[in-house]
C-alpha cells in the first residue's frame, strides 16, 4: 500500500523544510572495510534529513551484513536494531503476486481469465467492468481501476492527523475497499496504460480466497513463510501492534514538516489488506526476494511472466512487472523487488537478477529521507 505516497501528494502543499537530527551509525565494521561505506553514508544522511532511524541489511559474496542508524524511539532514544520488525506495505504485493502465480502453474486459474469469473458482479460501477479487466491486469496495474486510497473521504479518514487517530483501530473488509474504488470512475480502459492502483492487489488477495478456500493470508503463510522459514513475517489482519524486536514509527499525518511528529505505530491494517498489510525483517525480505528471484518459488515461466515489464509511468528508470518492479540505477545495475509504505514505515526490498547481492531497508517515519540514495550506495 502506498501511504506514503498518498501522504505526500495529500501534504505538498505545507512540506517546507526536512527536520534536523543528529546521525548515529551504529557500531559495525570499520568504515570502508566490508563494503557497504556507501550504504552507512546514505543511511546517515537520511537521518540527517529528519527520518527518525533507518534498519538495513545486504547479502553479497562477502556473506550478510546489517547496520542501523538514527533512533528507534524518538521519546528514550533507544537506538534501530539490525532485527527490527517492521510493516512493509506494499511489498506484501510481491507475496500476493507470487502466490497467484503459484496457483497459475498448479492449473488453477490463468492470467487470462477475467475478474469476473472469480468476483462475479464485484468489479462495475462508473464504467469498471470486471469482464474486460484480466488477472495480469491486475498484478501489472494496467486495470485502469481506480485506487482506493485516492479517495478524498478515506484520506481524510485514515491519513491526516484528527481522522488518523479517529479511526485508527477501524477493520475494514476488502470488499468494503473495493467499494470505495467503485465510486469512482476507471483512470483509463483496460490495458491502454498504468497506474498504480492499490485496489488491484485487493481484488487479487480476494481471488485467492476464492480460488482456494481459504484466506490469502493462510496461502502466503504455508506457501512462503513456512518453506523459507521466515520467522519475522506474519500477515497481522486486524492486529494492530507490531510484534517484537520492533522500533515505534513516526509520521508527520498531513502537518507541516516542521511541526510535531506522531506515534502511529499502532493501527488496523485491515485498511491495506492484501495491498499492504504484511510486517517482516530485512533478514527475511532478503531471503524471500533472493529465492524467488532464484527460482525456487516459482517454476521458470511464471518467474518470466512476473518478470515481464510495463512501463511505469511517473517512476524513472522503472519498469513494473506482475507485483515486481525492475529499477535501474545510475551505475547501469538492474535490481528486482519492491519499495512499502504505509503510516510511520518506509521500505525498500531489492536484489539482483541472480539473487547474489540483496537488500533490504527500512525508515520508521514516511515524511524524509531519500530511499534511492541507500540503494544507490549499495549497488553503485
Amino acid at each position: 500500500m502506498s501511504v506514503r505516497m498518498a501522504v505526500v501528494a495529500a501534504t505538498a502543499a505545507v512540506l517546507s523544510t526536512a527536520l534536523a537530527a543528529t546521525p548515529v551509525l551504529a557500531a559495525g565494521a570499520a568504515e570502508g572495510t566490508d563494503g557497504h561505506a556507501a550504504t552507512r553514508r546514505a543511511m546517515a544522511a537520511a537521518v540527517a534529513d529528519g527520518v527518525p532511524g533507518v534498519t538495513a541489511g545486504a547479502r553479497d559474496a562477502r556473506g550478510a551484513w546489517s547496520a542501523t542508524a538514527g533512533v528507534g524511539d524518538t521519546r528514550t532514544g533507544a537506538p534501530r536494531s539490525a532485527a527490527d520488525r517492521y510493516r512493509v506495505g506494499s511489498i506484501t504485493k510481491t507475496f500476493v503476486s507470487t502466490v497467484l502465480l503459484q496457483l497459475a502453474a498448479e492449473g488453477r486459474l490463468s492470467l487470462a481469465d477475467p475478474v469476473e469469473k472469480w468476483l462475479p458482479g464485484v468489479v462495475r460501477g462508473h464504467g469498471h467492468d470486471g469482464h474486460a479487466i484480466t488477472l495480469r491486469m491486475l498484478l501489472n496495474h494496467t486495470s485502469g481501476i481506480y485506487n482506493y486510497t485516492a479517495d478524498d473521504d478515506f484520506g481524510r479518514a485514515y491519513f491526516v492527523k484528527d481522522g488518523f487517530f479517529q479511526h485508527r483501530y477501524d477493520t475494514l473488509a476488502p470488499s468494503e475497499l473495493v467499494a470505495i474504488a467503485m465510486r469512482h470512475a476507471p483512470d483509463f480502459a483496460p490495458g491502454t496504460s498504468w497506474n498504480y492502483s492499490n485496489t488491484n492487489y485487493v481484488l487479487a488477495g480476494m481471488i485467492v480466497e476464492r480460488v482456494t478456500g481459504r484466506p490469502y493470508a493462510q496461502e502466503i503463510e504455508r506457501r512462503i513463510i513456512r518453506p523459507l522459514k521466515l520467522t519475522g513475517t506474519t500477515v497481522p489482519g486486524t492486529r494492530v501492534t507490531v510484534p517484537q524486536p520492533s522500533s515505534r514509527a513516526y509520521s508527520k499525518l498531513g502537518q507541516p514538516v516542521a511541526g510535531p511528529s506522531y506515534d502511529v505505530t499502532r493501527l488496523n491494517p485491515s485498511i491495506a489488506s492484501s495491498a499492504g498489510e504484511m510486517i517482516s525483517d530485512s533478514a527475511d525480505l532478503i531471503r524471500f526476494y533472493r529465492a524467488l528471484l532464484g527460482g525456487r518459488l516459482l517454476p521458470a515461466r511464471q518467474l518470466k511472466e512476473m518478470k515481464t515489464t510495463v512501463t511505469a509511468e511517473g517512476i524513472p528508470n522503472t519498469g513494473y512487472g506482475l507485483g515486481l518492479m525492475d529499477r535501474t540505477l545510475s551505475c547501469g545495475v538492474h535490481v528486482w523487488g519492491h519499495d512499502g509504505g504505509i503510516h510511520g514505515s518506509s521500505s525498500s526490498a531489492v536484489t539482483t537478477a541472480d539473487g547474489r547481492h540483496a537488500l533490504a531497508v527500512n525508515f520508521n517515519g514516511d515524511w524524509a529521507g531519500d530511499m534511492d540514495a541507500v540503494l544507490e550506495g549499495e549497488f553503485c
